[in-house]
């Protein structure tokens, strides 16, 4: 258990510079991120797993083949987008804490898994993260960290803009609530693999999928008469490729392999109180990002955050020592 709460924390870590890459590139639009960043660790992930090829053919059947296909799209591509979506539209810290409610949902939808303690042992906590989700969106829309004085036209836009951001951050937390609880179970289902070596299929499956979007993307400009050079903008793809290599490196390949082993090693009850920490992690780097402090409602979201998580770690360990 302490190495798979170790490992959750660890993917947090990685997992929270997924929402400072949008605010990095924001001439470029979620689909373009999302491709980028995905073409990206599909290549990482092939040469990670070339070594490991021969050993992962004889155990791939076409179950596998079709399990990381549909991860692949709902967790990773269409996750992403809409969270670009979410950041460029509402901002990182209503977006990564909207994203915090995963816990809630994972551990609702793991309830009857083997290991999970009873959702009712476990309400308590799962109110205090709920109160610290409920915090961060009290400051969203009272208005906090937003400018006083503008246009009524204006203030009525931005409040739409922040209404469809939250709207694409809960179809985020849609997804990577089934790409959760579909990955713990298939890696629980099949010890055949070790977490590294489905990190590895699942990155490459994540890859083929880009590239067919990449396909179809390019197709499009052809269709619509664009040429390469005003499709780009004059935008910084240098920068861009820069970014997607980080992200695909440390977020998908190391972030994912630390997250199977978390998932293999803990009940979905407690394996989803972990992405807690992808939400306080993207939390600290939007606030350095931001060049700012974190307000009073933020502050009591982050320990409202920490002290529920705690809280069912600790449950769960009392569970299991009984």
């Amino acid at each position: 258990m302490g190495i798979g709460v170790l490992c959750g924390l660890l993917a947090g870590a990685f997992w929270g510079m997924v929402f400072i890459a949008p605010k990095l590139l924001p001439l470029f639009s979620p689909w373009e991120l999302a491709i980028g960043r995905y073409l990206a660790y599909g290549l990482v992930a092939f040469i990670a797993a070339l070594p490991l090829m021969k050993r992962i053919a004889r155990k791939l059947t076409r179950a596998d083949c079709l399990a990381l296909l549909r991860q692949a799209f709902t967790g990773n591509l269409l996750y992403y987008v809409l969270l670009a979506f979410g950041v460029q539209l509402a901002g990182v810290g209503p977006t990564s804490l909207i994203i915090g409610i995963l816990p809630i949902s994972v551990t609702i939808m793991g309830r009857r898994d083997h290991g999970a303690v009873p959702l009712s042992r476990l309400i308590w906590p799962l109110l205090v993260v709920a109160a610290g989700i409920a915090c961060i969106n009290i400051d969203l829309f009272a208005g906090g960290g937003h400018a006083h004085g503008a246009a009524a036209g204006e203030a009525v836009r931005t409040v739409w803009q922040r209404l469809a951001g939250v709207m694409c951050a809960a179809g985020a937390l849609v997804c990577w609530t089934l790409y959760a609880v579909d990955n713990a179970r298939y890696l629980q289902r099949n010890p055949q693999y070790s977490g590294n070596e489905w990190s590895a299929l699942y990155g490459i499956s994540t890859g083929v999928v880009s590239v067919v979007l990449a396909l179809l993307a390019l197709l499009g400009w052809l269709v619509a008469g664009d040429s390469l050079d005003a499709a780009s903008g004059g935008r910084d793809w240098q920068w861009f490729w820069m970014v997607n290599a980080a992200v695909a490196l440390g977020a998908s390949l190391i972030g994912n392999n630390l997250w199977n082993i978390s998932s293999r090693r803990l009940p979905l009850t407690l394996s989803g109180q972990m992405i807690v920490f992808e939400t306080l992690f993207a939390l600290a780097y939007g606030f350095v990002f931001d060049h700012r402090l974190p307000r009073p409602l933020e502050i009591a979201a982050i320990a409202l955050l920490m002290i529920g998580v705690a809280w069912s770690v600790r449950l769960h360990a009392v569970d299991k020592s009984a």
